[in-house]
């Protein structure tokens, strides 16, 4: 019998399998994906994670932008009283963002270590932390807010009509705390999308609510200016209530249970440790805008209205970019806990490049038609010197667009991988002993006025993006241990 005759017939090799395309990976990245961010394609992990990061960032901003809407209705001392107390509550904001990026962080490093009782450990001694910080800023809060209002500058009137709003906001500050914790585990596991619901259900009831019990629609009490205050804590405390019920019932890539809540005192100094940079990084950033306000202060109202205005549509465009930033720090801290630093490098790059392209388009927009933009915001009685200057502020600092696309992704790299302090550092240098100077020599020696705090803002943002560079490619990052 012959060979050809007795030998079976080999099998073909099988084909490979078709590789999602992007609306189906869209859709994949709002239902929530079940891929490991470890392995397969880079650009369809950043795809999947950066998607549901985006669509929940813009809706945390959401949550101020309704309630000003509605308060505004109530006068200018009930939105004074919003803004004074959004003020007061920027250390919490403050120490509540810096202990979600170690949250995620660490999260995403034991998740890459295939270490799901590390993950939840931490997560619930976040938790714990979180708790403690709201309950001791709740007590000073609820005790001293008179006192806090004046000493902001709050008039005695605005005392007498705001005192309860700001003590609402400020004892049920636990709400924000946990809102932000959670999320950061969600997102450290990779569960973009959970964290992207909790935030549309916390405000649809947010939107709903306020309303009612500003005006007292239907069976709601009529609690003006209150209402606001109250309708944004069932809102968020909805929302971390749907929080906690995916967590204990294991619904994503986490679970926790009663004995993750056991305390660890040295995975608790490990998270505030890491905690610190990135306290410093958002109080470090945000005093550098305040000084800038200062600065613009020196040329009159219309520059304060004109650097607002294009200030708030600058903001609402970055927060897609954030999100992507966002994904760069779940990919580079599951990574290196997977021990692959090449994957983690060059999931920044890829991010990076798609930051760049998406910001390249953004500023076009901004420098090519600012005064169509503008003008939207600046109509009534507004001062006509403002629309130049909010026109001037949109055209500068998109000029410096691609570079801060650049500086987001690996500011977030570094905070991904537990190295908060470095991006601190480069701030710290960047915006006080840099930004700061140069915007008040390029506006008052050198009698640029408000268009040389525009040109300080663009160079600084820029020199962060190189400095991050030069840093990040020495790669010390890799080696960091959370």
């Amino acid at each position: 019998m012959s060979e050809s005759s007795t030998s079976a017939p080999l099998p073909e090799p099988p084909e490979p399998a078709a590789r999602p395309g992007f609306w189906a990976s869209v859709r994949e990245a709002i239902a929530g994906s079940g891929q490991d961010f470890t392995q397969g394609p880079i650009g369809r992990a950043v795809l999947l994670l950066a998607i549901p990061m985006v669509l929940e960032m813009s809706m945390e901003s959401l949550f101020g932008i309704v309630d000003v809407y509605f308060v505004a209705a109530l006068g200018e001392d009930a939105v004074a009283t919003v803004g004074l107390t959004e003020s007061l509550l920027t250390i919490l904001f403050a120490l509540a963002i810096g202990l979600s990026m170690s949250t995620t962080a660490i999260v995403a490093r034991r998740t890459g270590e295939k270490d799901p009782e590390g993950a939840a450990r931490t997560a619930a001694q976040a938790i714990t932390i979180g708790i403690a910080l709201s309950a001791a800023i709740a007590v000073v809060g609820v005790a001293f807010a008179p006192g806090l209002l004046r000493a902001m500058g709050a008039e005695e009137s605005l005392v007498a009509t705001g005192t309860t709003y700001t003590r609402v906001m400020l004892g049920g500050n636990v709400t924000i705390f946990l809102l932000f914790l959670l999320n950061a585990v969600f997102r450290g596991v990779g569960d973009a999308a959970i964290a992207m619901r909790v935030l549309w259900i916390s405000n649809a009831i947010n939107i709903v609510l306020d309303p009612c019990l500003i005006r007292g629609i239907g069976p709601f009490p009529e609690m003006g200016l209150t209402g606001a205050a109250v309708a944004t804590n069932i809102g968020r405390g909805i929302g971390v209530f749907f929080q906690f019920w995916v967590l204990f019932r294991a619904r994503g890539r986490i679970g926790l249970a009663r004995r993750h809540f056991a305390l660890q005192p040295k995975e608790m100094l490990t998270l505030v440790k890491v905690s610190i940079g990135g306290i410093l990084q958002f109080l470090v950033a945000t005093a550098s805008w305040l000084g800038l306000v200062r600065i613009l202060a020196l040329f009159g109202s219309a520059a304060l209205a004109g650097y607002t205005i294009a200030i708030r549509i600058i903001i609402v465009a970055l927060l897609p970019a954030w999100g992507l930033s966002n994904a760069a720090a779940t990919l580079v801290g599951q990574s290196l806990g997977a021990k692959d630093p090449a994957r983690a490098e060059k999931a920044v790059w890829i991010t990076a490049f798609y930051n760049m392209g998406f910001l390249a388009v953004v500023a076009a927009a901004f420098i090519l038609v600012p005064e169509a933009i503008i003008s939207i915001f600046v109509r009534g009685e507004i001062d006509p010197e403002v629309l130049p200057i909010g026109v001037a502020c949109l055209r500068y600092v998109s000029y410096g667009y691609v570079f801060y696309a650049l500086g987001m992704v690996l500011v977030q790299a570094f905070n991904g991988a537990g190295d908060t302090m470095t991006p601190t550092f480069i701030n710290l240098g960047c915006y006080w002993l840099f930004q700061i100077p140069v915007a008040y020599t390029l506006a008052k020696p050198l009698a640029l006025g408000p268009t040389g705090v525009f040109v300080a803002i663009t160079i600084a943002e820029s020199l962060i993006a190189i400095v991050g560079l030069v840093v990040f490619r020495r790669g010390r990052w890799k080696t960091r241990r959370v």
